[in-house]
Parts: C-alpha cells; structure tokens; sequence
C-alpha cells in the first residue's frame, strides 16, 4: 500500500502512480521492479547528480571573463537548486536540514584538509571561507541528501543491528580520526576492523516495489563509496578541486580513496539515523 498523498513530495505522487501498476509475473514483473528501482536510486542522488553536472558544465562552457566567478556561480546555483527543490515539493523540508547539517560537518573537515595541504581549490572566488568555497559543503550535503532519501524512499529496515551508541562511537572515532591522523599514527585500519567487527552480521532490508529484498548492510557502504570515488574522478576531472599529484595533469583519483569514502559513508549514516530519530533494533 502506497502513503497517504497529502502534503507529499512530488516524487511520491509520482511514485504512488507508479506502484499501483500491475505488471504480468515473469520476467516482465522483474524488470519492471528493476526500472522502479533505478527511477528511485536516480530521484535519491538528484541532489548529487545537479551538483556534479554543474561543475562538468561550468567547466567547458563557462566564460572565462564572466561577471562572477565560477566558483561563485556553483555556491549561488547550489543555493537555487535546494530552492527549487523545496519550492516545487522535489524534497521534503526535513532531507533540506540533513543538507544543512552536512553542509556544516563538510566545510569544517574541508577548512582542515585545505590548510593541511590535503588537496586545493585552484580558482579565484569571493564566496569562500579561507581558500575553501562555500559550495564545497554541498558536496558533502550531496551524500546525506542521498542517505536520507534512499531510507525514506525504500523504506529500510534492520536486522542484527548492533547497539546505537556503538555506531555513534564509530563514527565520532572516524571523524576525529579524519584530523588527527595529521599528527598521530593513522588508525583506520583499526576504524575498519571495527567496522567489520560490528556490521558483519547487519542486513538492510529495502522495498524497490512491493516484495522487500535484502543485502548486507556493509556491502551497501562499499558500493555507495565506490560511486562516490567515481564521481569524485569526475569531480577533479573538472578541476574543480585537485589532489596534490595533479596539479601537473589530471590523473584518476587513488583507489585507496574508496576507503576514506567508505569512512565517510559511515559517518553519514549514523548521523542520517540520528536525524531519522530510529530505534535501530532488529527488524526497525
């Protein structure tokens, strides 16, 4: 049964129409589930898929002597698009404040990782905060978006979750270690086994359309990181941040970054569930 309509987003009303089709059994019925299921992973990252068309886009065709800057550009388009998304009922006001929330966590480990040297932002621009451009943020803002969407949208649920505050611990340990392992030894690998240690057993259940299919929950991480590690590659490729080895001459973003990403993935998560207000017990 589809939610009620009122006061919903406009993807739901779409969506409903779409689930109250009745496709034949078969194979027709699978590949219908199948396209349900891309429509909603495409309407979950719309957020992220905008922002890096943009930066794509304003890197072939955006005039050198413009008005404003094209970094400037991205921060002032970022804001429109969450406005718009808002304006026309593409996003609920509860998934702007996750955006928010990132924005904020994203931009201070951006203002760090810039003055570490860690990568840089090679082009001019009023709206910045030090050398960090204030449209960096959505990037971060991009993957909670996605987070919060996709829960909602596929209706996740648990089984073997491990003690809410053991996640949280997780993820402040991450983020903490993000800095620190400037000037104390890197503990990730630890970060990683812990990870493991937790959600070896965690399944997410999720409902593309009327059956819930399930998969483990640290698969899901690992394949979100890897698409984030491609559209990073897309991301410099655009030259719109660069890593210290390609100053000279792009070259493909290091694989070892998908580890970082999957960091990041967990830290998202755990604040997503925060938000959500869930009790991530089994069969939540």
């Amino acid at each position: 049964m589809t939610e009620p309509l009122r006061g919903a987003t406009r993807f739901a009303r779409v969506r409903a129409r779409l689930e109250a089709a009745q496709p034949t059994a078969g194979p027709a019925a699978a590949l219908y589930e199948f396209t349900l299921f891309v429509f909603k992973q495409g309407w979950a990252c719309l957020f992220g898929a905008l922002m890096l068309a943009l930066l794509l886009a304003t890197h072939f065709f955006y005039p050198t002597h413009a008005a404003i800057a094209r970094y400037d550009f991205l921060t002032l388009a970022a804001v429109m698009i969450q406005i718009g998304m808002l304006a026309f009922k593409l996003e609920s006001l509860n998934e702007a404040k996750v955006i928010l929330a990132f924005h904020v966590i994203g931009t201070i480990m951006e203002l760090f990782k810039t003055s570490a040297g860690s990568w840089l932002y090679p082009e001019p621009g009023v709206l910045k905060i030090g050398a960090v451009p204030l449209f960096s943020g959505f990037m971060y803002a991009a993957v909670g978006s996605y987070i919060a969407r996709v829960w909602r949208i596929f209706k996740f649920r648990f089984t073997h979750y491990p003690p809410r505050w053991t996640g949280q611990a997780l993820a402040v340990a991450i983020y903490v270690n993000f800095f620190a392992h400037h000037w104390l030894p890197d503990i990730r690998l630890l970060l990683f086994t812990a990870t493991g240690l937790l959600f070896w057993r965690t399944r997410v259940y999720f409902t593309p359309f009327r059956s819930a299919r399930w998969m483990p929950l640290l698969l899901g991480w690992l394949l979100v990181a890897l698409f984030i590690w491609f559209a990073e590659n897309l991301g410099t490729l655009s030259h719109t941040w660069l890593y210290p080895g390609q100053r000279d001459g792009w070259t493909i973003v290091s694989p070892e970054k998908m580890g970082s990403w999957f960091l990041l993935m967990i830290i998202s998560f755990m604040l997503v569930a925060t938000l959500h207000g869930r009790d991530d017990k089994d069969g939540v």
